[in-house]
């Protein structure tokens, strides 16, 4: 019988103190490892000889600063600084995949703020299921197959460690008085890494920092051949490509074995070194998949995320094939009210916008008001009801008409939306494949020419515009227009 007064955990030495953020992300990695192969050791006891006769109990690292003085840092970034005196701490987890971001992050707060960063054992136990996640070689079973229950035994997910309450700004104050450091907690991040897995068939090793989402197919295709392109030229600067099933090649002639069942999002990787490639995902239709898509895909904490899919175009000017230039959004998809209410306004962000705008002028080779054959800029809407065009027109064709619209879809304002509750730089693009109030439906045999030359261009126009971004310095993507009045220090 389990004695549950009785808790084995690995050996607690304490805090130590660090002013060098590689030798303090270090430290975190030692700890993780020793938490996460403990519970690991005990876990494998447990199947080969039964229920131990106490708890098992490991603890996530943390991190905490304590910040003295008022002084203010540089004003002029949007992250690596806190914004009173006081203490600030964070859990973590995976810093071996995070490993980069930490040194980053730590090492501008050691700078701006002339202060040493404590690590040491946080008091979150870590939850078996995350401990192993890493080894595919090793399966949590459920509830019930074993003899006692594994929850009497190990620490299982615990909710109230895995909101949203830190980037929603709603976080009560710690039991100990310290602020949050970092946008999420490692309990949180932990089960994003999982649900990422599942829903995209690819590791979260394989994301890079640029992130497009689509909502068709032909996307995809696109991708694959420009990736083929770009691995065949030695100065693209992109090392590999990666499809669901973690299959990565680095030839461009390389053949890719595929999975026999597709996952629900499925997602592709133009790697460069550091996570400096983009990365695709296919989210299908409906603003549910895209807040899932980024709900997950925002605790590895991209520089941008842009929609590049398909739309319905709301005025008789615009032609199939046409872009749209998301400058605002009418939000009628409903998925984010409780997190983000509609009376909050969604910019648009000068960084994204502009290198979208010359992404376009590049690749259809047209500029200033030339520009406007092709491309309108504007108010896109996003709904949650596919068929729309069945309802009685005059409420939503009047709403559309009141919002200036010029575009309507079921992604782009969810994951605009998302990019500003979790600061992540986003932005969108869209190619017209319909126009339902002027009597183009989207139906077979409908696309012309025009319009397939189009959208072979408009996958284009995402990487270019990705390419561009990922050449601007990080204080300028990530704008102070994202960030609240306490935000926490790491991006």
């Amino acid at each position: 019988m389990i004695d549950l007064t009785t808790t084995e955990s690995p050996k607690n030495t304490g805090f130590d103190s660090f002013t060098d953020a590689a030798q303090a992300v270090d430290r975190i990695e030692a700890l993780y490892t020793q938490a996460t192969e403990f519970l690991l050791e005990k876990f494998n006891d447990t199947l080969a000889l039964g229920q131990p006769s106490a708890r098992v109990r490991a603890f996530y690292p943390m991190v905490r600063i304590t910040v003295p003085s008022h002084i203010k840092a540089d004003s002029r970034l949007s992250f690596g600084h806190v914004p009173v005196p006081g203490v600030y701490a964070a859990t973590i987890t995976r810093p071996d995949l995070f490993r980069n971001y930490l040194t980053q992050q730590l090492g501008l707060l050691i700078r701006n703020h002339n202060i040493a960063v404590d690590v040491g054992m946080s008091d979150t136990p870590m939850p078996v299921h995350f401990a192993v996640a890493s080894r595919p070689d090793v399966t949590i079973p459920q509830e019930g197959v074993l003899d006692f229950s594994l929850r009497d035994v190990f620490d299982v997910p615990d909710l109230a460690n895995m909101n949203d309450d830190i980037v929603n700004g709603t976080a009560p104050p710690s039991v100990d008085g310290s602020r949050p450091l970092a946008p999420f907690t490692a309990q949180r991040v932990d089960y994003s890494l999982a649900r990422l897995s599942h829903y995209t068939a690819t590791a979260a090793e394989h994301f890079q920092n640029h992130v497009l989402f689509t909502n068709y197919q032909f996307y995809v295709d696109e991708f694959e051949q420009v990736a083929r392109k770009m691995l065949a030229d030695p100065n693209s600067g992109y090392t590999s490509f990666v499809a669901p099933g973690n299959f990565e090649i680095t030839d461009a002639q390389a053949e890719i074995p595929g999975l026999a069942k597709l996952p629900q999002m499925p997602t592709y990787h133009m790697k460069k070194p550091d996570g400096g490639g983009i990365t695709l995902v296919n989210i299908g239709v409906g603003p549910s998949n895209a807040k899932t898509a980024t709900d997950h895909i925002a605790v590895l904490r991209p520089h941008a995320w842009l929609m590049v899919g398909h739309c319905a175009g709301l005025r008789n000017s615009q032609a199939l094939g046409d872009f749209v230039l998301a400058h605002a959004y009418l939000r009628e998809d409903h998925v984010l009210d409780d997190d983000l209410p509609t009376w909050i306004p969604i910019p648009t962000l000068a960084e994204i916008q502009v290198a979208l705008q010359e992404a376009v002028a590049e690749v259809t080779n047209l500029e200033g008001y030339e520009l406007k054959k092709i491309m309108r800029t504007g108010t896109v809407a996003t709904i949650d009801n596919r068929n729309w065009e069945l309802r009685d027109q005059s409420g939503p064709v009047q709403r559309l008409s009141q919002s200036r619209a010029i575009a309507l879809d079921m992604e782009s304002a969810t994951i605009a939306a998302n990019g500003y509750r979790f600061r992540v730089p986003y932005g969108t693009l869209l190619c017209v494949s319909d126009k339902p109030l002027h009597g183009e439906l989207k139906l077979p045999g409908m696309a012309t020419e025009f319009y397939r030359t189009q959208v072979a261009n408009h996958l284009l126009i995402g990487i270019r515009a990705m390419e561009k971004i990922s050449q601007m310095p990080l204080e300028r993507i990530h704008s102070r227009k994202l960030r609240s009045f306490e935000e926490t220090a790491f991006l």
